[in-house]
């Protein structure tokens, strides 16, 4: 059965955290939104409560790195990306603080609270921030393997996961049947083919998936790559998928501007210009609704991502 990837993040975070006691997790009263409510009762001295403080949370996060600590900062992405964006740059990045910043509910996953909670600039902001890895996991089994990895590496990290549950990607059930292997910079090829080139991360790889997969039965061969890891960029793999095909899509829940097809589009453009489609969100406040509500209303849908593909090609895609 699949679960949000916050459930996952908290499950396997307890878990590693029970063996390894310079493990601390920080929250700004979002225990609840976080699903950490098991990891604050079984480890009480593992665990800091800032209150409705994220900027002070980022804060105190960097000192407990400066003693050696292992410091996870968990909460919603709208307010860690935007509200404490100067902590972030400047006691975690500029600082080499090894601090991991868990977003939680990103994109448009608080519903119905609308345009203030969501978070469609995130990846923009943070991926202009030197010395910061951003990094958007899939699915819970992804998540589950990221978490395991963020305790083993070194710097300040960004984290961008939704709110509900989503379609398991990986794992022994999952669409791809691919184990959920994961490593900082590098991207994953879900399909390959030689026409349509789908980029995605985060929650909407399974959407760039099951298009990739509607694509082929209609004869259209495709690659289908996941990009958990923004910064830094897998630029080798987009450009070897890049060489072999026509058209790019890039797939997001995120603003049109600054995100992942914003980062495909520019390195696209200076070393292999291909024709390309960004399938994300206007820049503009949303309406309100559900995340499947939201996303119909702006086509980051299964049957868009097909429709673009093919409106790429007959516009004459070429190598």
């Amino acid at each position: 059965m699949s679960i949000p990837c916050r459930q996952a993040f908290s499950e396997k975070i307890l878990e590693l955290a029970q063996t390894d006691e310079s493990i601390v997790v920080l929250c700004s009263d979002s225990r609840g939104s976080v699903t950490l409510g098991k990891y604050a009762s079984e480890l009480p001295e593992q665990f800091v409560e800032v209150g409705i403080a994220e900027q002070n949370c980022i804060g105190i996060a960097a000192g407990l790195s400066n003693a050696g600590m292992k410091p996870f900062v968990a909460g919603p992405a709208c307010f860690y990306s935007m509200r404490s964006a100067e902590q972030v740059k400047v006691d975690l990045a500029y600082s080499n603080s090894n601090v991991k910043v868990i977003g939680i509910s990103g994109g448009v996953s608080y519903g119905a609270l609308g345009t203030s909670h969501h978070s469609l600039q995130d990846i923009a902001t943070m991926t202009a921030i030197p010395n910061l890895t951003v990094i958007l996991p899939a699915d819970a089994w992804q998540t589950k393997a990221m978490t395991e990895a963020l305790t083993r590496h070194e710097g300040p990290v960004y984290v961008r996961m939704g709110r509900g549950a989503v379609p398991d990607v990986y794992g022994p059930d999952g669409m791809t049947g691919l184990s959920p292997e994961f490593a900082i910079g590098e991207a994953i090829e879900l399909m390959t083919g030689q026409d349509v080139l789908i980029t995605a991360t985060g929650e909407t790889v399974s959407l760039a998936y099951q298009a990739g997969l509607r694509l082929a039965e209609e004869g259209l061969s495709t690659t289908v790559l996941d990009l958990p890891t923004l910064m830094p960029l897998d630029e080798k793999a987009i450009l070897g998928a890049s060489t072999r095909c026509k058209v790019v899509i890039s797939v997001e829940e995120h603003s049109m501007n600054g995100g992942l097809g914003s980062l495909v589009a520019s390195l696209l453009c200076e070393n292999m210009p291909r024709p390309m489609k960004k399938i994300a969100f206007p820049n503009e406040n949303l309406v309100t609704g559900t995340s499947s509500q939201v996303f119909q209303h702006y086509g980051l849908t299964v049957e868009n991502i097909v429709s673009q593909a093919r409106l790429l090609l007959e516009r004459g895609g070429t190598k």
